[in-house]
């Protein structure tokens, strides 16, 4: 008789024939869901992100993308003449570039956010690698492959001499060949080129300690520049410095109390042919003190050239024209009598300037001008200077009567003219010695003589010896990991029947850079000179009365 069958069960034909009922189907979850991250995962996660090599290549990257603004606008920190000059130029451009602090660029948080990222992604990934790298300096090299005819390059033969002595052979000659040598398991086992990875990381620990050296000038260094005109003196204060920006961390009170006088400007530049008017030589020649009271001492300063004293670097970074005025008001009186800074525009050095004249009367005066140091007349571009050396200066004035706006309490550029509560009065071109005496009594201009000025760019950066030492580090890790090459090479001696010994010998390079058959060549042949091929038509096989 069959046995029951309860209800819901299925049966198949061979179950029916067996009498046995078959289970209910299992019911499988098809919906699998993954467990959440939680807090530590994603922190996990976002480190993994940062610290890979993807990551890092990346911000590089970027940081080079971001220094490219750098190079192509003016920096404040290093003309800020010619920052106000773009922002007069493109007044709508410049203003929102000077919110993206493309100004100011090695300044900016943007810049020092991806500056951060790229040195906490290269520590990242430098640290766990150089534990690794140390771990496997002080490892056993690795044993041999089964089969060492599978390696890219092998060599075999068969002596008489025993495994013992011919591993004994292979080892020595490796040895002295400066290999790692290790014997096991019948192979001797031998490996070179570890310092590869060494320069690697030299590498980038030199990268690192470069990324820190620019952070440590940066928050402790000092940079300022300053225009000085033939005869005039700069003190090393921060009243002295027509721009001036410092670290974070910088002490400010703690400048070098050093003063200089700059005597003589000399400037030349090529008399004719294709480079004509192209620069040959600048140099400013200074009378620096070092200290208060200190005597003076001659010191010529040229471009690359630059004067060290209390550890500041002195650079010179530019040249121009500064054209002596005297102003008149219209009560007679010498109201202006100075060098006015003229700033050059193009190669032939046309300079654009203007003069500020507040206490003139009966009414204030403002003058916009244009000097050509070797003046000629084009007539689509009216007055032009056709050489930077002041050959035959001219000077073009257009004069302005009204209110000049320094009352306001608003702070104005000195190479700007605000006109908009003025008048033009008149315009007139002065060669050298002229005067020009304006109308409706209201005084006179005299172009006195021309004279030069000197922009110098003054650092003081404690960075810059970490940045010397990482670079030639980074340089030297570098040449290690482009020349060393790593290689392993394995002998193994197996025992064959009729008492010879089959010595086998493979080698593997760890880069695609060739070389390493004649280094197999080379061991091999030394293996068969101590350890002769029995294939050698000079070499008798023993008998059991000669022993081996």
């Amino acid at each position: 008789m069959s046995s029951p069958v309860h209800p819901g069960t299925e049966v198949t034909e061979n179950a029916e024939d067996s009498g046995a009922a078959l289970p209910p189907p299992q019911k499988h979850e098809t919906d699998t869901r993954m467990p959440a991250l939680g807090p530590v995962g994603w922190a996990r996660w976002a480190w993994r992100q940062v610290t890979s090599m993807r990551s890092a290549l990346m911000l590089l990257f970027m940081l080079a993308l971001g220094a490219v603004p750098g190079s192509v606008f003016p920096q404040r920190g290093v003309n800020p003449a010619d920052v106000q000059a773009y922002i007069v130029e493109h007044p709508l451009a410049g203003r929102w570039l000077d919110r993206l602090s493309m100004f100011d660029v090695f300044g900016s948080a943007w810049f020092a956010a991806i500056y951060l990222l790229l040195l906490i992604s290269v520590v990242g990934c430098v640290v766990p690698r150089s534990i690794l790298h140390a771990k496997a300096i002080r490892a056993r090299p690795p044993a041999a492959p089964r089969n060492l005819a599978r390696l890219p390059e092998h060599r075999s033969y068969q002596t008489w001499t025993g495994p013992e002595q011919v591993l004994v052979a292979a080892a020595q000659a490796l040895r002295q060949r400066r290999w790692r040598v290790d014997i096991r398991d019948g192979a001797v086992c031998a490996e070179r080129g570890q310092t590869r990875e060494t320069g690697n990381l030299i590498f980038h620990a030199a990268l690192i300690l470069l990324l820190l050296g620019v952070a440590f000038g940066a928050l402790f260094g000092t940079r300022g520049q300053v225009l000085v005109v033939d005869g005039g003196t700069f003190s090393n204060t921060l009243t002295g410095y027509d721009s001036f920006s410092a670290g974070r961390a910088a002490d400010r009170s703690a400048l070098p109390p050093f003063t200089f006088t700059m005597t003589k400007f000399q400037a030349s530049y090529e008399p004719a042919g294709p480079q004509k008017g192209a620069p040959r030589s600048f140099e400013a020649d200074l009378q620096v003190r070092d200290a208060p009271g200190a005597p003076a001492r001659a010191v010529k300063v040229q471009v690359n050239e630059p004067l060290v004293v209390g550890g500041t670097k002195v650079f010179l970074i530019g040249h121009g024209y500064a054209p002596h005025i005297t102003v008149r008001d219209g009560q007679g009186r010498v109201v202006l009598s100075s060098a006015v800074i003229f700033l050059p525009r193009d190669s032939s050095f046309l300079s654009t300037g203007v003069i500020k004249v507040p206490d003139a009367r009966p009414s204030q005066l403002g003058f916009r001008g244009l000097f050509l140091p070797t003046a000629a007349f084009d007539p689509a571009r009216g007055g032009v200077s056709t050489f930077p050396a002041a050959d035959s200066p001219a000077l073009l004035l257009t004069a302005f009567r009204g209110n000049l706006g320094l009352d306001n309490g608003v702070p104005q550029s000195v190479y700007t003219l605000d006109t908009s509560r003025m008048s033009q009065v008149a315009g007139k071109g002065l060669r050298v010695g002229d005067t020009w005496t304006l109308p409706d009594n209201l005084g006179s201009v005299t172009f006195d003589r021309v004279e030069q000025f000197a922009t110098f760019n003054l650092a003081d950066d404690p960075g810059k010896d970490p940045v010397f030492v990482a670079s030639m580090l980074a340089l030297t890790g570098l040449m290690i990991s482009l020349f060393v090459r790593r290689r392993r090479v394995w002998v193994r001696a197996t025992p064959q029947d009729g008492g010879s010994t089959l010595v086998e010998i493979g080698g593997l390079a760890r880069t695609e850079a060739g070389g390493l058959g004649d280094v197999v060549d080379e061991l091999l042949a030394g293996l068969r000179s101590s350890a002769p091929d029995i294939s050698h038509e000079d070499q008798a096989v023993p008998t059991a009365e000669e022993p081996r």
